[in-house]
């Protein structure tokens, strides 16, 4: 088959072009580079800071604190925090 020609499904609803194709599969390919490229500075960047003496452990908490809605958090913490007196860890 040659890059112009058309592969048809059983109903002829779907034409695939292998350009489109090729295109379609190089973007995404592309884009899972970029992603393990970013993992490898956030690594870095976890490494200086645990270098520097920060807790590595906390730091990804409190990232992902700051993504969750106010609220949310506020009310997970009253939760936890009744949980922790009914069991006298408070």
């Amino acid at each position: 088959m040659d890059e112009t020609s058309t592969v048809t499904s059983p109903d002829a609803t779907y034409r695939v072009t292998a350009d489109e194709l090729r295109q379609f599969i190089e973007r995404f390919e592309r884009l899972e580079a970029e992603k393990k490229d970013i993992a490898e500075q956030q690594k870095e960047v976890m490494a200086e800071a645990k270098a520097r003496g920060y807790d590595t452990k906390v730091m990804r908490k409190v990232i992902a604190l700051r993504k969750r809605d106010r609220d949310d958090i506020a009310e997970e913490e009253a939760v936890l925090e009744l949980y922790k007196q009914a069991l006298g860890m408070a």
